[in-house]
Parts: C-alpha cells; structure tokens; sequence
C-alpha cells in the first residue's frame, strides 16, 4: 500500500532542528540528558543537568520538553533554546 508523501524506509529518519526550520522536530529525545539554563525570571538555582521525560507541542518557534532532574521532585517544561547537551 502507498501513503502519500512517506517513501518507505525513512519515517523518523530526518531530524531537523526546532529554531529557524519550517517543519519543526525536537532536537532532543526521551532519555537525552541535557544542561538546562533558567531564564532571567526563573530561579536562579534551576539551571542545571536534567533528563528528557516528554517531547512536548512546539511554542511558536521553539520546541517544548517537560525536563526532570534528580535533585527535584518535580518537573519542569523547558524551551528548547534553553536546553544544551549534557
């Protein structure tokens, strides 16, 4: 059977960067564990190493995860613009 617009062999294949591409795919996966760097509003003390739970809807421009550190017993939604590799 045919789908059209998918050739078979490549779903998932092309990961394109959130910021400044068109169609928008996260960077990061489930698992990654990544730097998170607060913004000026949020608390200082929450920058830091922190493990993607969940790949969240893009906002505007920028791709959305929900973050977990091992320090915390919450979590937190970060852009991803504010996430680096760890």
């Amino acid at each position: 059977m045919f789908l059209a617009g998918r050739r078979s062999g490549t779903v998932g294949t092309n990961r394109l960067s959130c910021v400044g591409e068109r169609a928008l795919k996260h960077k990061y996966s489930v698992g990654t564990r990544v730097y998170f760097t607060a913004s000026n509003v949020a608390r200082p003390a929450a920058s830091g190493t922190y493990e993607i739970i969940r790949l969240l809807p893009t906002d505007g421009d920028d791709c959305q995860y929900r973050i977990k550190s091992s320090t915390e017993a919450f979590e937190r939604v970060a852009k991803e613009s504010q996430l680096d590799r760890s």
